[in-house]
């Protein structure tokens, strides 16, 4: 498997996985929307996910649950733009992947500061989003969805989830090579265009996905896989979130993409210490 990420001239090593920590300057986000939406909290918020550990800081500015709004290029620019530049002055050894849909607001932010380009929508809301990627030289998160966000979890179907995504994955990752992508991490989409059922099979079935030889990422933090069955809400989620990540860890994944840094480095930490013994 492809071990190492080239990060603008640095190696991270997936060997061991990585924790990336999800910074959402936005209202509207299912769970910590409007939460740091400001400069000087989101800034406050980095460097708290730093001092807890986090590898990697995963930048969106605009909201991908079901039902939200689609804002202007303009307006997610002024959302993520200045805080990236923030960020990267603050703590220059940072990490920072920015988290859109847009190649437009990747290419800004790569140039701003950001080392990672992380696309829910695997280029289908951007045609020019896979050229862009390989003219910036950047490591690139190819994620599943099916359908649209406003249209995702609208009665999605499979006769077998994970063949389809590892079919989309094999399709998509030639052409991001044609474009001269080649350190690119797979992310299945847990709850894009997904039932409960479904992403409960990706999980158990996580580790097939390493057949394709690239790094995965799990993002199940405080999802609905997790707080629907329980009768919970998303902020209730984090013990059920706990004890996915760790599935995901024994099930193969390099980077997990959390809200939670302290208590999913504690995870990785028990994690290690059994791989260790």
């Amino acid at each position: 498997m492809h071990q190492f990420l080239n990060v603008k001239g640095r190696l991270i090593d997936l060997s061991v996985p990585k924790i990336m920590g999800i910074l959402n300057v936005t209202p509207d986000s299912f769970y910590d929307g409007g939460s740091y939406d400001s400069g000087k909290k989101a800034l406050v918020q980095a460097g708290k996910m730093l001092e807890e550990g986090a590898d990697i800081l995963d930048i969106g500015g605009m909201s991908s649950r079901p039902g939200a709004e689609v804002i202007s290029v303009e307006e997610e620019r002024q959302r993520v733009i200045p805080i990236i530049k923030a960020i990267s002055k603050e703590f220059p050894e940072a990490v920072i992947s920015i988290d859109t849909v847009r190649s437009q607001i990747a290419k800004e932010a790569v140039e701003s500061g950001a080392a990672i380009v992380n696309d829910i929508s695997a280029g289908s809301l951007d045609k020019g989003m896979y050229e862009t990627v390989g003219a910036l030289k950047v490591p690139y998160v190819l994620m599943h969805m099916k359908g649209r966000p406003e249209t995702m979890q609208d009665r999605p179907d499979y006769d077998d989830p994970v063949l389809e995504i590892t079919d989309f994955f094999i399709r998509e990752t030639e052409k991001l090579r044609q474009f001269g992508v080649h350190d690119i991490v797979l992310d299945p989409g847990f709850g894009f265009g997904k039932r409960v059922e479904d992403n409960y099979q990706i999980l158990k079935r996580f580790k097939d996905f390493s057949i394709l030889d690239y790094p995965l990422l799990a993002g199940v933090s405080r999802k609905s896989m997790i707080y629907k069955p329980l009768g919970i809400t998303p902020q209730e989620a984090l013990n059920g979130t706990t004890a996915l990540h760790m599935v995901a860890l024994q099930n193969g994944a390099s980077i997990l993409r959390v809200h939670d840094v302290k208590e999913a480095v504690e995870c990785l930490r028990i994690y290690n210490l059994l791989n260790e013994n």
